[in-house]
């Protein structure tokens, strides 16, 4: 098979999990639309980034530059017509009106799902040697050469068979890698050091990010960087071919190079 059933599994719950994840994360995120360092921050403080709103304007400041988002963020109208002035919209969040309490729920309870989906598909990925035989970069994959050829061939929207014994090329390898050992262990981590609980318990996790509010920071950053990666994802899936590689998500494909006997 091209893909394991516990690759697929984990795929397709892990959509699930990142959607309602991000969009309960954004609910919590319009309590208080502002980003800081350190270990406090409020209305009253600087604030690295922030998103700002009025009855006729609404923007996203990121250091002293303001981009403005009238009718998309910060200032949009529902369904009814009437204007409203949270960060983000109702379509973008669960639930789709202003609960804090509810967001929580939704975003606390998928935390965990997604969690123990990551822990059980990384155990079972070094057992089956999904890790060591698909992930591993060879040194002939490091070459600058080398990858600079698969990066021209991305940019140029051409993308070509892996070679075989190889499901991926040397730019998905690298990019699961940063994906999966790197952006979603940080999620969870500073998830946990975001959480009171944690910060009673564990208060080492705030002294690991710089703080609760810097945790908090990078948390929202590591949300930015996996909508990039989903983009990117989905724009390559319909490039190079959606029904076929959906389908063998699904049912498992074959490895390149492989017949039917």
């Amino acid at each position: 098979m091209r893909h394991r059933l516990t690759t697929r599994l984990w795929h397709w719950i892990n959509a699930l999990c990142l959607l309602v994840l991000i969009m309960s994360g954004l609910t919590i995120f319009n309590a208080h639309p502002r980003l800081y360092w350190g270990e406090y921050g409020a209305v009253g403080d600087h604030a690295w980034a922030a998103v700002g709103s009025s009855q006729t304007l609404g923007y996203i400041r990121i250091g002293e530059t303001k981009f403005e988002t009238t009718g998309v963020i910060g200032n949009w109208r529902d369904d009814n017509g009437k204007i409203q002035t949270w960060a983000f919209p109702s379509w973008a969040t669960i639930p789709s009106y202003y609960s804090l309490a509810e967001g929580r729920r939704w975003h606390f309870f998928f935390a965990w799902l997604f969690s123990i989906g990551l822990g059980l598909f990384m155990l079972r990925s070094l057992y089956n040697r999904h890790i060591q035989n698909d992930l591993h970069i060879s040194a002939k994959e490091w070459r600058p050469s080398h990858i600079w050829s698969d990066l021209k061939n991305h940019l140029r929207l051409r993308f070509h068979p892996s070679e075989p014994g190889n499901i991926y090329n040397i730019l998905q390898k690298i990019t699961y890698i940063v994906i999966i050992f790197i952006v979603l262990p940080l999620m969870i981590l500073t998830g946990l050091a975001m959480s009171p609980a944690m910060d009673a318990n564990w208060p080492f996790l705030t002294d690991i990010f710089g703080g609760r509010q810097s945790a908090r920071s990078l948390h929202f950053i590591g949300m930015l960087v996996l909508l990039l990666f989903f983009l990117v994802h989905m724009i390559s899936l319909l490039l190079s071919g959606p029904i076929k590689n959906t389908w063998a998500m699904v049912t498992g494909g074959k490895n390149p190079g492989e017949t039917n006997a």
